[in-house]
């Protein structure tokens, strides 16, 4: 059976089981398996340079080491994706461009949701990169930590008020959430702010899906 492996840089097994569960819609009947996994000699959570760069000989030794259909690299920051590549003949995805290209099939200019403001100007360079700088509305923090996201009540009550000010203030036409651990939060932060709100992870099976569908058409 073909197989799309979804894999975490970091440590956290609350972070997997997170997107893991929000990636079950998107296993059909007759379609590729989808299987997640983590790097258990990663970071515990991906907050900085240095922790990007520590991730990308491990990224490339699991893609490596386990054969599979497509990969998916479920970290916002997109690490070293030419690497990966290199790796491996089969395709290999990046969370952030593939919700980048989600919103802009939704809606004209899109704002992000960030965990950490230290985050804001690597994503930016990365939006530069693709040439899609000037479809940000904004990007707005919410001042937590990897681990600190599993905290329900603190990280809805700051996911909701940025969400809100990206939309109202921003002019944002949809959402994108700006780390794989606010997975959990999608549906219902869509629901409360009425403009699509892109889950990255989801977003990058949707592609690899898409893709699969192409080639066999």
């Amino acid at each position: 059976m073909a197989e799309i492996l979804v894999v975490n840089p970091n440590s956290n097994p609350e972070v997997t089981a997170g997107f893991d569960r929000a990636l079950a819609p998107f296993r059909l009947e007759g379609g590729p398996a989808i299987r997640c996994v983590q790097l258990d000699r990663g970071p515990f959570g991906i907050e900085s340079e240095a922790d990007i760069a520590a991730v990308v000989p491990l990224l490339v030794e699991r893609i490596r080491a386990e054969p599979a259909d497509a990969y998916l690299v479920a970290c916002y920051s997109d690490p070293d994706l030419d690497a990966c590549r290199a790796a491996t003949a089969a395709p290999v995805l990046g969370i952030q461009a593939s919700a980048v290209a989600t919103a802009l099939a939704r809606a004209d200019r899109f704002g992000v949701v960030a965990i950490l403001e230290t985050s804001i100007p690597r994503h930016r360079r990365a939006l530069a990169r693709m040439g899609v700088l000037d479809r940000l509305a904004d990007e707005r923090a919410l001042g937590l930590r990897v681990h600190e996201l599993a905290a329900e009540c603190t990280t809805w009550d700051r996911l909701l008020a940025a969400g809100r000010a990206l939309v109202a203030e921003d002019g944002a036409g949809a959402v994108i959430l700006g780390c794989a651990g606010m997975a959990r939060y999608r549906t219902r932060l869509e629901a409360a702010l009425a403009v699509p709100v892109i889950d990255p992870t989801q977003a990058a099976v949707g592609l690899a899906l898409a893709a699969r569908l192409a080639a066999r058409a």
